[in-house]
């Protein structure tokens, strides 16, 4: 297996995995960061078994999004 030696996405949040909530196409993955509080990730279930991802594993959440949208509180 390759590692990756440079990635383009600059918004890199290394974190935990705090929970894993599955369903049987996708799944939701809550990573615990230090910085950036709980990242979530919404993937395929069959990725979350690819990556053997369990709580407690050691992960990178990359942000890349076109997109920002803002709310006024």
């Amino acid at each position: 297996m390759s590692t990756i030696q440079a990635i383009n996405v600059r918004n890199q949040f290394k974190g935990k995995v705090r929970e894993i909530i599955r369903g049987d196409v996708v799944s939701e993955i809550d990573v615990e960061t230090p910085w950036g509080g709980i990242v979530t990730s919404v993937i395929t279930t069959r990725s979350v078994d690819d990556l053997h991802l369990v709580v407690g594993s050691e992960v990178v959440a990359l942000v890349k999004s076109t997109e920002v949208a803002l709310a006024k509180l």
